[in-house]
């Protein structure tokens, strides 16, 4: 099989929502006008149920299928990004300071196409909870709609969700069962010293002295600290302090990202953190403070659910343009909340030669919509056979 034909022959109306919900990007939980949107065209479709005000601006809609079943859960994140947009293109963000920088405009589609083809077709035994999720970039929107209970509410069994891949062709799926995405936490360091003129360092504590010696241990934590097999990364991102050539300023503040797979190496990069903190307050006579700031989970998939995502990807793409067996990488998503909660699978959907995720020139490729709305209507179909077989 391929796309879907039904679903090929509405890519344009597909598109013109698309590039709708491009125009109006909005960030975290504030996804009025895209929640509307959203709940305007799936009760065009005719679905059975739209429930709104799940995580603000959250909402869940429901397809019964022709017989009876279990319920699925597929998930489409709607939020944007606060970057100026450098597209040029004539449906360009029109919120100034804010843009659809990593395809959820195309992921709200997809699942928006999938949604009118399943209420119109309803060939499956069961029920499909389509989840369109806010505040995904930042603030675990996913997570608040797990806190908030739709899983109970929903009777949902096992759960799915898709992203678009810049640098992957269009009609390519890839994915892989386990871990597939990295946990994401943070740190905040903050150095009080004793500042002072810059031509008698002897009669202050120097911060900077400090930060650097901070900046250069932390760095062995990865060298020296973890088994070179497992995954890990820890990133400095900020340093500052001092404000002119001649001073010693009295503070000095460090910034930094972990990324990890394993619960025991991220207690351990905590502990180690901790440790490298303490010991160079104590060497440099310096006070320190260590904010640690646990993140979203790693994104894990189940296996048996994986494998019904590559066979409903392979159904739509072919064998040959879905790579079963994909690498975990150290980017971070808030589907681990829901794969926390429920057994699912994620994956990835090409997105043809664009810019990459977060940069001012990303746009999401319409031609891949026709493939993500098939998959995901084939993964219900699959799943959810009418006959029982």
């Amino acid at each position: 099989m391929a796309v879907v034909n039904r679903i090929a022959g509405f890519a344009n109306e597909m598109t013109m929502w698309r590039r709708h919900l491009h125009q109006i990007p909005e960030l975290g939980f504030e996804c009025h006008k895209t929640a509307a949107f959203v709940a305007d065209q799936l009760r065009s479709f005719g679905v059975d149920e739209v429930h709104t005000g799940i995580a603000q601006t959250g909402l869940v809609a429901v397809i019964n299928g022709a017989k009876s079943g279990p319920t699925i859960g597929l998930r489409a994140d709607m939020d944007g990004l606060p970057i100026v947009e450098a597209t040029e293109a004539d449906y360009a963000s029109d919120h100034d300071g804010k843009m659809h920088a990593c395809g959820h405009d195309g992921h709200t589609t997809m699942l928006l196409g999938a949604a009118k083809y399943l209420a119109e077709t309803r060939n499956f035994a069961g029920r499909v909870a389509l989840i369109f999720q806010p505040a995904e970039e930042d603030q675990g929107g996913g997570g608040v709609m797990v806190d908030e209970g739709i899983m109970d509410r929903f009777d949902i069994a096992q759960v799915y969700a898709m992203h678009c891949a810049p640098g992957v062709p269009v009609g390519r799926f890839h994915t892989a069962p386990g871990p597939l995405m990295a946990a994401v936490d943070s740190f905040d360091i903050h150095i009080t010293g004793k500042g002072g003129h810059g031509a008698f360092p002897q009669d202050t504590c120097d911060p900077i002295v400090a930060v650097l010696a901070i900046g250069n241990a932390i760095q062995t934590i990865v060298s020296r600290n973890h088994h070179s097999a497992q995954d890990l990364v820890v990133s400095i991102t900020q340093i500052h302090t001092g404000t002119t050539d001649n001073v010693i300023p009295e503070s000095a503040y460090i910034n930094g990202t972990v990324r990890t797979f394993d619960k025991s190496v991220q207690a351990m990069v905590k502990r180690r953190l901790q440790e490298i903190v303490d010991g160079h307050a104590a060497a440099y006579n310096v006070s320190t403070e260590l904010d640690y700031i646990v993140g979203y989970p790693a994104t894990v998939n189940s296996v048996a659910e994986t494998d019904i995502a590559v066979a409903a990807a392979r159904d739509v793409a072919g064998f040959e343009n879905v790579v079963a067996d994909t690498p975990p990488q150290m980017g971070a998503e808030d589907f681990s909340y829901m794969l926390e909660a429920r057994p699912g699978a994620y994956v990835f959907v090409g997105n043809g030669d664009s810019a990459t995720w977060h940069h001012p020139e990303f746009d999401f490729n319409d031609e891949a919509t026709p493939f993500g709305a098939s998959y995901f209507a084939r993964l219900v179909e699959m799943s959810l056979p009418i006959d029982g077989a």
